[in-house]
């Protein structure tokens, strides 16, 4: 391979002639010395992409030498070489950062299976990646084109999640525009299908049905809760699954995911609507019924999410669970570390519900605030910025605490959001509520075609302002815009995230069940 610097370092260097013959013939350019010392000279000297370091060296030793090649060249990949198997060695070496262990006497082939696995392996595995997603792409075209039930379109979100993360990493551009039109293709069809079925998964007059939000606690979360004798709710709010399969690995160091599924968000998919559907039990009419105390409507003042503790409470025992438990909402760094002070306080409850705001405020600073746009430019960024976030919040505290305490765990998420890119026309009086996924008002103007309508709220266990009021949805990445100041407005939204209204990244979001290891 040509262009490739190795430098080899080995008291016994004469020996290893036959070797760095191979590899020159190969066409990589070796250097080679007997000691530690003038191994960390040449390196500071020249540029290198490897080094082969013999572990039993007099004078500097191996361990010696590789924590100072690690200290000035901390990327540089240290391939040990060595006689010995003893484990404390291996650990040492592992724990200096080592990128491979070879024992001696090593021959030609090993040699050249470290180097492609060190060098070429982030290539290799591209490649693959990119044939992979090829293989697959008229499989899930295929698929798309089919009429799929909700389990269905939930394994085609999971396919198609799993390949923009092995893609994202491949850094092959071609494949991800791919990948963006196939999806973008699932998403146009996924909003039809919600379309034809809403209003009968809500009305309840099908069974072959989605868990959605006014279900999941009693479909999925009571039998957790009666399988163990304690269990934490966690809700991020906002949480897209693709976020939580980049969050997935760092749970996993603390706990096993024992059950990695998809519930239905239902419209619109924004915190006022599905968080008080998934607390109460309820579709929003039926809160407004049952509870009037407990709803406020869209033009009315005060904040709409304020007795979701209570809502939870009534629910709870309208399922004959009168139990000890406990409610948190956590809106900002302060309220998180007290949280993570108390919770010894909380093991004695049979639930402790916590709600986590930090995804959603991430999507509505990244429409308003310029830095916050420029961090998460798109959705890699998005996703990225929401694991850095994790690995630095309290809440990677409270799940340590809770790996620590052997408690079973719940993670899961009251809507998603999507980046929208499409504008639709709409007009609407004063009265109208400014949401850009969904619009609620009465002499809404609009093109019928471009939006799901629900005509009759009542349909949809939607609150109606007045005699004259409907709600219309936007599909996939469209969002709603006003004919004034029409081109400032798209410019000013489009490319942010939003949701409200029919997608599959609002829609189908994650609920996950996390046992201790």
């Amino acid at each position: 391979m040509e262009n490739v610097s190795i430098l080899w370092v080995d008291d016994e260097i004469d020996l290893l002639k036959p070797h760095i013959m191979f590899l020159k013939d190969k066409g990589y350019d070796v250097l080679t010395t007997n000691n530690g010392i003038e191994a960390i000279e040449i390196i500071k000297s020249k540029p290198l992409d490897i080094v082969f370091l013999d572990e039993q060296m007099p004078g500097l030793s191996g361990i010696e030498t590789l924590l100072q090649i690690k200290n000035t060249h901390p990327n540089l990949p240290v391939v040990m070489i060595t006689k010995s198997e003893e484990e404390s060695i291996m650990e040492d070496a592992i724990g200096s950062k080592i990128s491979d262990y070879l024992i001696k006497p090593v021959n030609p082939k090993q040699i050249l299976l470290s180097l492609k696995k060190n060098l070429e392996n982030k290539k290799l595995i591209s490649e693959k990646t990119t044939f992979n997603y090829q293989q697959q792409f008229r499989n899930i075209g295929m698929e798309i084109s089919n009429r799929l039930n909700f389990n269905e379109w939930k394994e085609i979100y999971r396919k198609l999640i799993y390949w923009e993360l092995e893609l994202e990493k491949s850094k092959d551009s071609s494949m991800v525009d791919v990948l963006k039109m196939q999806k973008d293709e699932a998403g146009q069809v996924f909003s039809r299908y919600v379309e034809n079925n809403y209003l009968d998964w809500v009305k309840g007059v099908i069974d072959d049905r989605p868990v959605m939000s006014h279900t999941l606690v009693k479909d999925k979360l009571l039998p957790i809760l009666d399988e163990n004798e304690s269990i934490f709710f966690i809700l991020i709010d906002n949480l897209r699954y693709d976020q939580w399969k980049m969050l997935q690995p760092i749970f996993e160091e603390y706990f096993r995911v024992e059950q990695d599924d998809i519930y239905f968000s239902m419209l619109p998919t924004t915190t006022q609507y599905a968080r008080n559907a998934l607390f109460s039990g309820l579709l929003p009419t039926e809160i407004e019924k049952k509870y009037p105390k407990y709803w406020v409507n869209e033009d009315e003042e005060g904040t709409k999410n304020q007795f979701e503790s209570e809502l939870l409470g009534e629910q709870l025992k309208r399922y004959g669970r009168d139990i000890k438990h406990s409610y948190h909402k956590i809106l900002n760094l302060t309220a998180g570390r007290k949280l993570v002070e108390t919770l010894p306080n909380l093991l004695g409850n049979k639930l402790n519900v916590v709600v986590y705001n930090f995804v959603d405020m991430l999507s509505h600073a990244r429409t308003e605030m310029e830095v916050i746009r420029e961090l998460a430019d798109d959705e890699a960024a998005y996703r990225s910025i929401t694991v850095s976030w994790f690995e630095h919040s309290p809440l990677i505290e409270i799940i340590k605490f809770l790996a620590d305490k052997k408690i079973t765990t719940v993670i899961t998420t009251d809507h998603g959001s999507v980046k929208v890119d499409s504008p639709v026309k709409i007009i609407g009086d004063k009265a109208t509520n400014t949401n850009l996924r969904y619009k609620t008002g009465r002499s809404l103007s609009y093109n019928h075609k471009e939006v799901f309508e629900i005509k009759n709220p009542a349909d949809g266990y939607l609150p109606k302002g007045n005699v004259s009021s409907n709600f219309v949805f936007c599909r996939n990445t469209d969002f709603f815009a006003y004919p004034n100041n029409y081109n400032y407005y798209v410019n000013y939204y489009r490319n942010t995230f939003q949701h409200g209204g029919i997608s599959m990244e609002e829609m189908m979001i994650p609920f996950i069940t996390l046992k201790p290891r």
